[in-house]
């Protein structure tokens, strides 16, 4: 998984994944890709109804260990 910008937010409960991810996209161009990497394991579910909501593309998502990634492409 490459991507333009990668967000580190383990540890982190929801809503901040969510919320750290909406601030890097703002800052990101259309097209480019943001990689988010999260031990909450509701972020799965919450970045799947955050694309749908906002636009923007989920790529992928994995969980390897404990971390849930998210590939987000930014609309």
């Amino acid at each position: 998984m490459t991507a333009d910008k990668e967000l580190d937010a383990r540890g982190l409960n929801c809503p901040l994944p969510i919320l750290k991810a909406k601030k890097a996209l703002a800052d990101m161009l259309s097209g480019e890709t943001l990689k988010v990497i999260s031990t909450d394991a509701g972020s799965v579910r919450d970045f799947q109804a955050f694309a749908k909501q906002t636009g923007n593309v989920l790529v992928q998502q994995e969980t390897v260990g404990g971390d849930h990634i998210s590939l987000l492409k930014r609309r």
